[in-house]
């Protein structure tokens, strides 16, 4: 990403924007339809513990992706028929041009017929085989250690960094989905997790409930 967002692009209306994500994708379409690309790519946010915990445990208003930024023309080049709109700060670039990409990380994938949203692609900082935190440039994983996959296939991101993208804001699901994932994190994943949330959010209050 670079510093400053490009001029333009829309704001968008969040009244409207739960009836235009009333159609996204699930994992299991999505996973079919990426088969064999080799940028490596994985569910993220809600949906990612959901399959970590291998049922499906609240309503999705959506569905989200990361994928290394070198990797996204790979993911878009399989969606010919659908429009790329860039998303950040409260605001829309639609069929975003270079210019918003590079400013942004954040892809919604329209169709430009309906003009309902299927699919969010986060297009993530990384450095070769690494992964790169966007929140703290310091952390970075192979990218062996932030996926994983269902005994289908689907690729997922690891439930502690999943947790640790949520702790920001903290919103009522999200407290929801640590509470829910917490008693399945073994001791490796609540130090990892502990550890990762005193560097980017120091204080946390999740901190406490890592060591019971």
């Amino acid at each position: 990403m670079t510093g400053s967002l490009p001029p333009g692009g829309v704001e968008h209306n969040a009244d409207e924007l739960e009836a235009r994500w009333a159609d996204a994708w699930r994992p299991e379409q999505v996973a079919e339809r990426l088969h064999g690309v080799a940028a490596p790519w994985c569910v993220a946010a809600g949906w990612a513990l959901d399959l970590f915990r291998g049922t499906q445990t609240r309503a999705h208003g959506d569905l989200e992706i990361a994928v290394p930024a070198a990797g996204f023309p790979e993911i878009r080049d399989r969606f010919p028929a659908y429009a790329f709109d860039a998303v950040g700060s409260g605001r829309v670039w639609p069929a975003a041009g270079a210019e918003a990409l590079a400013a942004t990380h954040q892809t919604w994938m329209r169709d430009p017929a309906s003009g309902r949203f299927l699919l969010d692609v986060f297009r993530e900082p990384h450095d070769g085989r690494s992964w790169i935190c966007r929140r703290d440039e310091s952390l970075r994983l192979p990218y062996e250690a932030v996926i994983e996959r269902t005994a289908g296939g689907i690729p997922y991101m690891a439930p502690e960094l999943v947790l640790l993208f949520k702790a920001k804001a903290a919103r009522p699901k999200d407290r929801a989905d640590f509470d829910g994932v917490l008693p399945l994190l073994d001791r490796a994943r609540r130090d990892a997790l502990g550890g990762w949330l005193e560097r980017v959010h120091a204080g946390h209050p999740w901190l406490e409930r890592l060591v019971e």
